[in-house]
C-alpha cells in the first residue's frame, strides 16, 4: 500500500518510477489487514500518530474517488462508524474527542442484543460510538492503485529480489536484483516487515520488526453489524456484502507467517461473546499477515542518514492503509525539495534511525 501509494504521488508529481517488487504486488500486510481508517483506540496514542492519521483520513475520500473515477475499481470507501465496547475510559475518550473535534456519542452497554451480548464485569456501563469513521476494503484499493500506476506509466517488476547495491561516496549507484541491474536518481525502500533486512548494515539504528497478525472471515445473507465493533484488541468490521473480519493476534514470531488453531480459537471465543451468531456461521476462510511493527506506531519517512539518494516509508505498524495517502505525500515532497509543503511537523517521521543499536541481518531478504 506505501509503495503504490508513494510511486502513485510521485507518477502525478511528473516523476518517472519503477516498482521492483519482490513477490506479488500488494499481497503482504496490505492485502492481510481489516481497512478500518482509524487507530482501534484513538485516545491511546501520541501526537505524532493522530496528527498523521488525521490528515491521511482527510485525504482519503476525494483519494478514492479520483481512483474510482480513473480505473472503475470500487474500494467500497464506507463510512460505517465504529463502536467501542467496555472497557473504556471514558474520561479520557471524551476530552481527547473534545480536543480534536471528532464526534463522539456515549451509549448504554449493551447497546442491543445484536451484538452486545455480555458485560464483563466491568464499572464501566456505557459504549463509546465514533460516527466518523470508516472502512476502506483494501485489497480492492490495492487493485485500483496499482491500475492506476500503471496507467500513468510506472513500472512494476515482480519476482523480483534485490540482492545487493553499488555504493560510491555515499550514493547508491545502481542495484544489484534477480532481475537484473537497475538505477536510478533516488531509490525508496517501502518493503513494510522486511525493510531492516533490506537496509541490512544500512539499516543503523531502525527498529521495524515483523508483528503477525491472524484473521478469520465469515459469510452473513446480509450484514449481521452496522458498525465496526472494538473491545480491547478485538475487532469485527462488517462489508457491504455480509462479509464480516475478525481480527487480530499481535505475534512477535518473526517472520513466521503461519497460521495457527490456538489463534482461532483464541479469537472465536472473544468474538462470540460479543456477536453470538458467529456460533452458528463457519470460519470460511483464516489468514495471516507480517506488520511493520515500530515503536509507538510511529513511521520512519525520510531521507537516509548517509546515503543521499535513498528514502524510507515504512514501519507503519498497524496503520499502513490508514497513513498511505498521507505519508505517501509527505516522502513525495521530502523527495521533490518541497517538504515545507506539508502543514505540520514531519520531524517525528524522521527520527526512526536512531531507535535501538542493534544490527539486523545482512542482505538479501528474499528467503
Amino acid at each position: 500500500m506505501i509503495g503504490l501509494a508513494t510511486a502513485l504521488k510521485l507518477l502525478e508529481n511528473g516523476v518517472k518510477v519503477r516498482i521492483l517488487e519482490r513477490g506479488r504486488t500488494g499481497m503482504e500486510s496490505s492485502w492481510a489487514g481489516g481497512g478500518i481508517l482509524s487507530p482501534i483506540c484513538p485516545w491511546d496514542y501520541t501526537d505524532a500518530v493522530t496528527r498523521l492519521i488525521h490528515y491521511s483520513t482527510s485525504l482519503f475520500p476525494d483519494w478514492i474517488t479520483a481512483l474510482h473515477k480513473a480505473t472503475g475499481t470500487d474500494s467500497e470507501y464506507h463510512q460505517c462508524g465504529m463502536t467501542i465496547l467496555p472497557p473504556v475510559d471514558i474520561k479520557n475518550a471524551t476530552a481527547w474527542c473534545a480536543t480534536h473535534e471528532i464526534n463522539m456519542q456515549r451509549v448504554p452497554f449493551p447497546a442491543n442484543e445484536n451484538h452486545c451480548a455480555t458485560n464483563d464485569g466491568s464499572d464501566n456501563i456505557e459504549a463509546v460510538v465514533l460516527p466518523g469513521i470508516a472502512q476502506i476494503r483494501n485489497p480492492r484499493l490495492l487493485q485500483a492503485l496499482r491500475q492506476r500506476v500503471t496507467q500513468l506509466g510506472g513500472q512494476i517488476v515482480e519476482n523480483c529480489c534485490v540482492r545487493n547495491w553499488k555504493i560510491q561516496q555515499n550514493k547508491i549507484l545502481s542495484i544489484q536484483s534477480s532481475q537484473g541491474i537497475f538505477a536510478a536518481d533516488s531509490y525508496i525502500i517501502a518493503a513494510g516487515a522486511w525493510s531492516r533486512r533490506l537496509l541490512g548494515k544500512h539499516a543503523l539504528g531502525l527498529n521495524i520488526q515483523p508483528i503477525k497478525g491472524q484473521m478469520l472471515l465469515f459469510k452473513f445473507d446480509a450484514p449481521p453489524l452496522s458498525t465496526i465493533i472494538v473491545k480491547k484488541n478485538l475487532y469485527l468490521i462488517p462489508r457491504k456484502d455480509g462479509h464480516v473480519l475478525l481480527g487480530s493476534t499481535l505475534e512477535n514470531t518473526g517472520f513466521d507467517k503461519r497460521i495457527t488453531a490456538s489463534a482461532r480459537q483464541k479469537l472465536l471465543k472473544q468474538a462470540q461473546s460479543i456477536l453470538p451468531k458467529l456460533r452458528e456461521s463457519p470460519v470460511i476462510r483464516q489468514w495471516s499477515g507480517l506488520r511493520p511493527g515500530s515503536p509507538l506506531n510511529i513511521p520512519t519517512i525520510g531521507r537516509h542518514p548517509e546515503l543521499i539518494n535513498l528514502y524510507l516509508n515504512s514501519g507503519h505498524y498497524r496503520y499502513g492503509v490508514t497513513m498511505a495517502p498521507a505519508s505517501a505525500e509527505i516522502l513525495a515532497n521530502i523527495l521533490t525539495g518541497s517538504a515545507q509543503q506539508t502543514g505540520f511537523d514531519i520531524s517525528p517521521y524522521q527520527s526512526g534511525w536512531s531507535q535501538s543499536d542493534s544490527l539486523p541481518p545482512s542482505m538479501p531478504y528474499c528467503n
